[in-house]
């Protein structure tokens, strides 16, 4: 797996789902199992087979939530500039045909949240905006077509 570049906030943040796992959700479905188990049969026990699948499942999320911290590099924010547009920048833009303005944070895949506003900077959006100014207009193209975007401010 490649690095992925995060913010401090976004690796606690993981490290905190993954305790949980660890310490919360790991143990509830150990206890399922055991319930599951003391009912007999389990060769026909769909609540035990149902159980051992959840435990599968948690695992691998734990052993790839493992995976992505370890290969995570906090980004230092102290290096970063405004002079253009860069990860962990809120973006003020401007759709050129339409005047419609919208606001977005340019993070890593893991901490991409549209609700907040917060986009990967994997996205073609993100891609069209790295280290384009104040003013310039970034091409993007999207299912709906070519969109031009003007950045009307960068900042944190």
């Amino acid at each position: 797996m490649a690095v992925s570049y995060v913010t401090k906030e976004g690796l606690e943040k993981m490290q905190e789902e993954l305790r949980k796992m660890e310490t919360v959700d790991r143990p509830a479905i150990s206890q399922q199992i055991a319930e599951a188990r003391e009912k007999g049969d389990l060769s026909e026990n769909a609540e035990y087979d149902a159980a051992k699948e959840a435990q599968g499942l948690l695992e691998d999320k734990i052993a790839q939530l493992k995976e992505k911290i370890i290969n995570a590099k906090v980004i230092d924010t102290s290096r970063l500039s405004t002079d253009s547009v860069q990860i962990l920048n809120k973006v003020e833009l401007k759709n050129v045909k339409t005047n419609a303005k919208m606001t977005y944070t340019i993070v890593s895949e893991h901490e991409a949240n549209l609700k907040e506003l917060k986009i990967s900077v994997t996205t073609p959006i993100a891609k069209a905006l790295l280290g384009k100014k104040v003013g310039e207009i970034a091409e993007v193209t999207t299912p709906a077509g070519k969109m031009q975007l003007e950045v009307l401010s960068i900042s944190f």
